[in-house]
């Protein structure tokens, strides 16, 4: 089994998991209606199955309103991996900055 930060990247490693969060950032939505901008080059199934591997990852869940189950987008695995990438974000602007010294 994967940690939920190497499920993250994997999630986010696909660019129709990354429109399908887009999308989700706006609002909760239908699976038929995040499915909308991708018809006519995938099947209903296919977004369910990349709806799926972000569910696994923790980054969208689906609630239960009446008659729809509405997903919406979970930032708290963004924040985590954002933080991971933080740490080598300073490492390299510290390098960059004594590169910039030498030269």
């Amino acid at each position: 089994m994967q940690d939920p930060l190497s499920r993250t990247f994997s999630a986010l490693a696909d660019p129709t998991r990354r429109a399908i969060l887009a999308r989700l950032r706006l609002g909760a939505a239908t699976v038929t209606q995040i499915a909308e901008p991708f018809r006519g080059q995938m099947t209903l199934p296919g977004v369910t199955k990349h709806l799926k591997v972000l569910e696994t990852a923790g980054l969208v869940t689906k609630g239960r309103e009446a008659q729809w189950r509405p997903c919406r987008l979970n930032a708290a695995p963004l924040r985590d991996a954002a933080d991971w990438m933080d740490a080598y974000r300073v490492h390299m602007e510290q390098s960059l900055d004594r590169l910039g010294e030498n030269l």
